[in-house]
């Protein structure tokens, strides 16, 4: 497993676009790390229920989005960050890996894990200002 330190460090959403497009598929984790992940199991915590793979979000936009790339990776950054942001041993990486299923929250689950890179905080700055900017992020669906 490759540690941490040695992972490229994306400092913008202009590298994460530019890493992204060439890719076929790529992930985003908030965690204490590939190395940690790999000796531990995810669970859902409200049935208690062992998943098969890691919980990850996508970073590839779905064929519907129109959007700049820059606005779908910013909310895709945003969706997780405060669980680095209560816990500063979690952080952000990008990941891929096989599909194995979809968790409680649909959310992609991943097996045979590859780490990519990590998100300086300079990216995760830069993608809460866009978010800010991009999106009425206090409308929720019954608005």
């Amino acid at each position: 497993m490759t540690p941490p330190g040695s992972l490229p460090k994306l400092g913008s959403l202009a590298e994460l676009a530019e890493f992204v497009r060439g890719r076929d598929a790529s992930y985003i984790r908030y965690s204490e790390g590939p190395e940690h992940d790999a000796a531990e199991q995810s669970r859902d915590t409200e049935s208690g229920l062992d998943l098969p793979g890691l919980s990850v979000n996508p970073l590839h936009p779905e064929s519907w989005w129109t959007r700049p790339l820059e606005d779908w990776l910013a909310r895709q950054v945003r969706q997780y960050a405060e669980l680095a942001e209560k816990n500063p041993d979690r952080f952000a990486w990008v990941l891929d890996g096989r599909t194995v299923g979809r968790g409680p929250d649909c959310e992609p689950l991943l097996a045979d894990i590859r780490p990519l890179a990590t998100l300086t905080p300079e990216l995760l700055d830069e993608a809460a200002e866009r978010y800010e900017r991009a999106f009425d992020a206090r409308r929720g669906p019954e608005d």
